[in-house]
């Protein structure tokens, strides 16, 4: 598990033009929702115990989620995107209290409404490596314990479900 500061650009990974064309081949961005991510997310919500769940699918300038629980926005910009800071590593992200964390203290995500202040995130890893986003759970109130060694595996074997949809949904097209 990652929680030390990120020494890549989390913008510059984002902008990375290998890992967008992997994101676009799958022809997810903007679609409709779905129940089987809708599902994951739900899932993860639970077994995390956290009001907010994402997946979070990172471009070159904003974050959109194809299935969301507890966060109205569908999309925000990536100057607003913990999930960016997840795409350099395929270890979970997990941040026990973004008002501490260099890289988190300043978003306005954190700084005004809805003051988060937990995030942890499992990298979608597509087969050829790229990390495409996040499955993600957050909470506004920190954690200093993080998530558990159940949690935390339970998070990431979500994950590569979301992966897994993904080529399905890329297949049956």
């Amino acid at each position: 598990m990652s929680e030390t500061a990120d020494p890549t650009d989390a913008s510059a990974t984002a902008k990375n033009p290998d890992r967008l064309a992997t994101l676009g081949a799958y022809g997810i961005l903007d679609t409709p929702p779905e129940r089987g991510f809708d599902d994951i997310v739900m899932l993860a919500t639970q077994l995390c115990e956290a009001p907010v769940g994402l997946v979070s699918l990172v471009e070159a300038d904003r974050q959109w989620f194809k299935a969301r629980i507890g966060f109205e926005q569908g999309e925000t910009p990536l100057g607003q995107s913990v999930c960016s800071h997840a795409l350099s590593s395929h270890d979970l992200l997990i941040i026990p209290d973004l008002t501490l964390d260099e890289r988190t203290k300043h978003n306005t995500l954190v700084t005004h409404d809805p003051f988060i202040r937990f995030y942890a995130g499992a990298p979608l890893v597509a087969p050829n490596g790229q990390v495409l986003g996040t499955l993600c759970v957050i909470d506004p109130v920190a954690r200093p314990q993080g998530l558990t060694a159940a949690q935390a595996a339970g998070l990431a074997a979500l994950a590569r479900q979301v992966i897994d949809l993904l080529e399905s949904d890329r297949k049956q097209a």
